[in-house]
């Protein structure tokens, strides 16, 4: 039996990525699992290489910086398949922007998208749980910027502070619902949208991943199978109590320094 067996998953920001290996690792646990994003084409090139080894996937496609949408997400999950067990928030932007460059409007997308969408999707999925009075899990995907962050960063340091506070408000507030609320402020990760974010706004070449790699403790760019590997272990039951702990997944150490 899977760790996630004959749970009813939902991964928002789940169709590449950090979100696509959560929703891979899922599946492969035991999960009937939805995920959205934004590319119809790329979730359901995904929906299909899982369909093929067996596994219960579908793919919802949503723009989770409209409130209505990211609750929606969560609607749509429990209308198919009467409940909702487990959530992942996995989606954000790490589009640039200093204080002084950040206009109005970037900072706007980033907290649509890495607060407000998490805080509504968590809204309509703990309003499930308590409904049915039964347990559940949510993982929300944050950032070591929560701490502060390079200055190219404002915006996207400034949601993931908020989404780090959300979730061990959330995680308080419903701990005697048997509601674990979770979160990980992840490093460096090596994925295809960061391939993209270095090349368009760091002039990036094709090493830029070995580079990256000699600076780094470990020798490597966090991976996102392991991630995932993390979080399926948060959804599940093997995490016993955990609740409201925003864990930092990285191999730099916060307050340390040499």
């Amino acid at each position: 039996m899977g760790l996630l067996e004959d749970k009813v998953v939902l991964v928002n920001g789940g169709s590449q990525g950090v979100g696509a290996a959560i929703v891979r690792a899922a599946a492969r646990e035991g999960a009937d699992v939805v995920f959205t994003g934004r590319r119809a084409d790329v979730g359901e090139a995904l929906v299909a290489e899982l369909a093929e080894a067996g596994t219960k996937i579908s793919f919802v496609r949503a723009d989770l910086a409209d409130p209505a949408q990211a609750r929606g997400s969560v609607e749509q999950v429990v209308a198919a398949h009467g409940r909702i067990d487990c959530l992942v928030n996995a989606a954000g932007l790490t589009s640039r922007g200093s204080l002084l460059e950040t206009t109005p409007e970037l900072f706007d997308a980033h907290m649509a998208i890495s607060l407000r969408a998490p805080f509504f999707a968590m809204q309509a999925a703990v309003a499930d749980m308590v409904a049915r009075k039964a347990p559940g899990a949510i993982v929300n995907i944050g950032s070591n910027c929560a701490h502060g962050g390079p200055p190219f960063l404002a915006p996207y340091s400034a949601a993931k502070a908020g989404l780090a506070g959300l979730t061990r408000n959330a995680a308080h507030a419903h701990r005697w619902d048997r509601i674990r609320i979770n979160g990980l402020n992840i490093g460096w990760t090596e994925t295809e949208g960061e391939d993209a974010i270095q090349r368009e706004f760091h002039g990036a070449g094709d090493d830029w991943r070995e580079e990256a790699a000699r600076r780094l403790p470990m020798g490597k760019l966090g991976q996102p199978d392991e991630i995932a590997d993390f979080v399926v272990f948060l959804l599940s039951d093997r995490s016993g109590v955990v609740t409201g702990s925003v864990i930092d997944w990285d191999q730099n150490v916060v307050g340390a320094q040499d």
